[in-house]
């Protein structure tokens, strides 16, 4: 008899991500050393997708609802504070795809909303005085396949022709330009485009901060068992954690790749995926090579190297597919962050000398690796919304390891839902991000999809 697969949880001893090498007083916060018996709002995680929520609950209400948000492990320590330090939108690279799936004018609309991320991040750094090393910046999509780099300008061109909205941002350089303009050795080609990047857990423990002096009720190391089937006679779910039950009435789940662990039907619409991270640096006391711009090495359609570089001239990088990607147990359906993905481990080891020109005396090496559990999806896109026949349940997750251009606009329709007992219509956020039953019923599996592609 063929085992099921354990239900996706947090696991105790994750992995050290260097966003987390400066913890903030909340880190390990239970704001009363008892849970609280009841509330109208709970939230459960505490990543971008939590903290989010509860600041847009919170922004200009000036007789908010009662809130708690439970976190399983510390604050902000599951995909936010594992991630690469990206904000940085598709404007172009699958649209096509979108286009295909959704049609031109949804495709249109996820790139605009993921597009005006980037400024709604700026802003609101600078109106709460946020300091999260935020930097505006342009990112060079760099593709070393010449026949990814043909293909792929052949699509950009097709949607310059048909003056699609967000490629008025993207400039295309050959070859022999990108290898300048870059530094990448073997570029073929580049796209540049507007993103930002900047220091995630300081953003998000800046929001909880914020969150808590307001009055939330942050619970970290209370991780959900389960919620009721049914609400009471009184019209609550009953959220069970080890530390005891809290009523609610309406119950938001920010639980991204562990959606499924406390939310049955996400159970194959929601798959976590282990992805690995790095950050690299030149001995104390040496200066790195100039590399301002943020990236993203495209080896071939199978994946992509991304990076930041920090104020402090270290360098963020994740991806590392190529060594692992054939090894399915190494991260599809596994939500273990605990564990290095072990053909990935020495990746990163010279990553800097062998892709840019100028690099190969730097003495650059790899300073941290760490792991972290994206929640992908069945059809490509977040689950957003109501919980279909859960009324006063809504989810916000399964992000695709694209979440930080998708996910503090998305939390802002979530809230609004929440205060206002809207149609996810009135939210502003993209229609194929809504949960539906047709979208749970679905069998499809892009994720199995896109792999067998690959190994073609």
């Amino acid at each position: 008899m063929c085992r099921s697969p354990p239900e996706p949880f947090p696991v105790p001893h994750a992995t050290l991500p260097f966003w987390r090498t400066d913890l903030h007083e909340l880190d390990s916060h239970q704001s009363t050393s008892d849970l609280p018996q009841s509330c109208d709002v709970l939230i459960v995680g505490s990543g971008l997708s939590g903290a989010s929520i509860a600041y847009h609950v919170l922004d200009n209400n000036s007789s908010p609802p009662s809130i708690v948000i439970l976190e399983a492990r510390q604050a902000c320590s599951g995909a936010t504070g594992r991630n690469g330090g990206h904000v940085k939108p598709d404007l172009y690279y699958r649209v096509p795809q979108y286009a295909r799936m959704y049609g031109k004018q949804a495709a249109a609309e996820m790139a605009l909303f993921e597009m005006s991320h980037v400024q709604a991040i700026k802003d609101l750094v600078e109106k709460e005085k946020i300091d999260c090393d935020f930097v505006l910046t342009r990112a060079y999509d760099v593709i070393l396949d010449p026949e990814l780099a043909e293909k792929t300008k052949r699509q950009f061109d097709q949607l310059v022709e048909e003056k699609f909205p967000t490629v008025k941002d993207v400039w295309y350089a050959p070859a022999a330009a990108a290898r300048t303009l870059t530094g990448v050795k073997d570029a073929q080609c580049a796209f540049s485009f507007t993103v930002g990047s900047m220091w995630p857990y300081k953003l998000v423990t800046h929001l909880l901060s914020l969150a808590v002096k307001r009055g939330v009720n942050l619970q970290t190391h209370t991780p959900v068992t389960s919620v009721s089937d049914t609400q009471d006679a009184d019209g609550y779910w009953l959220v069970s954690t080890p530390r005891g039950v809290v009523k609610a009435k309406k119950v938001i789940f920010a639980t991204n790749g562990y959606t499924a662990g406390i939310l049955p039907e996400f159970r194959e619409k929601i798959i976590p995926v282990r992805g690995i991270c790095s950050r690299i640096a030149v001995p104390e006391g040496k200066e790195a090579p100039s590399l301002p711009s943020s990236y993203s090495v495209r080896h071939n359609a199978k994946g992509a190297d991304y990076q930041i570089t920090r104020p402090d001239g270290s360098i963020i990088v994740g991806g590392g597919r190529p060594a692992y990607w054939h090894k399915e147990n190494e991260w599809y359906n596994n939500f273990n962050d605990s564990k290095m993905i072990q053909p990935a481990v020495t990746y990163f080891d010279g990553l800097m000398q062998r892709t840019y020109r100028g690099w190969e005396h730097s003495d650059a090496s790899v300073d941290k690796v760490w792991t972290g559990i994206l929640g992908y999806t069945n059809d490509l896109m977040p689950y957003v919304g109501a919980v279909p026949s859960k009324d006063g349940q809504f989810v916000c997750a399964g992000f695709n390891g694209h979440g930080m251009p998708a996910i503090l606009l998305t939390a802002k329709g979530i809230a609004k839902m929440v205060l206002e007992d809207c149609t996810f219509e009135e939210t502003g956020v993209p229609w194929p991000f809504q949960v539906t039953t047709a979208r749970l019923q679905n069998p499809g599996n892009a994720i199995r999809d896109m792999l067998k592609q690959a190994k073609l």
